[in-house]
């Protein structure tokens, strides 16, 4: 395990307000991760999800962000079962997104526990849908997906780029309502490189009441506590988590 250092005190404040959100990503109702989103590089860390949402919330974890990538290449919901698991068996709010595309896959993951759902690939193609279900279930809901590679929003479990600058995208949306942002800098996603501080910094500069929520790159209880310093009001980890870099005491000892 790979402890932060004693410098990494100093970057405690008086009034720590970070959310810290593990991600579960599914694929064949499996626990995996990606590397860049990359679907040829897969590492499966459990079989059981729900063993590994009980073990965040025996941590004092209270949210999950849970990612169908199954549903994400398939184009439609498929995981909800496994949604469906966790959210009965757990009290954990589940923010779920992945395959999103019509209102019978939002029907059903908010039908199966879902509190929250994220939106990504569907707000860029199909953005008349996206702004009804902002529209039906309000800005607390529906939260916009928002994941850049250099600048440029990428869409389809990033399979595909888009020519949307990030800025202007997530503008656009909070026009329409969206209070709830998730970024990932798809570079550093899964490669345990630091979070894209420059990235957060302008998205904050430019929108300071949104609640952002940093993804990717994390690698040690530091970078969270640097974004907590930034102001940045949500962290989502996965890979640090599994492979013990960020543990689970050191995030009960962070929620002290």
């Amino acid at each position: 395990m790979n402890n932060y250092d004693l410098g990494t005190q100093e970057l405690r404040n008086s009034g720590t307000k970070i959310t810290i959100i593990p991600a579960i990503d599914l694929i064949d109702a499996k626990c995996v991760r990606l590397s860049q989103g990359d679907y040829n590089q897969k590492t499966v860390y459990n079989e059981n999800p729900l063993e590994v949402a009980k073990m965040f919330e025996d941590a004092g974890i209270k949210r999950l962000h849970l990612v169908d990538l199954d549903g994400a290449k398939a184009k439609h919901i498929v995981n909800f079962k496994i949604l469906e698991t966790i959210a009965s068996k757990t009290n954990l709010v589940i923010d779920f997104g992945g395959g999103l595309k019509s209102d019978h896959d939002l029907r059903i993951a908010f039908e199966s526990g879902a509190t929250m759902v994220t939106g990504g690939s569907i707000a860029v193609k199909d953005r008349s849908t996206f702004e009804s279900w902002i529209t039906k279930f309000g800005g607390e809901k529906i939260i916009l997906g928002a994941d850049a590679k250099d600048r440029k929003i990428a869409v389809s479990g990033w399979q595909e780029d888009s020519n949307e600058e990030i800025i202007p995208f997530i503008r656009s949306y909070t026009e329409k309502g969206i209070s709830k942002v998730i970024s990932t800098d798809i570079a550093r996603d899964g490669m345990l490189t630091g979070p894209s501080i420059d990235l957060y910094k302008e998205i904050l500069s430019n929108f300071p009441s949104l609640e952002l929520i940093a993804s990717g790159g994390i690698a040690t209880m530091r970078d969270i506590y640097e974004l907590d310093e930034m102001g940045v009001p949500g962290v989502i980890t996965g890979k640090a988590i599994y492979e013990n870099r960020i543990s689970l005491k050191e995030i009960e000892d962070f929620f002290k």
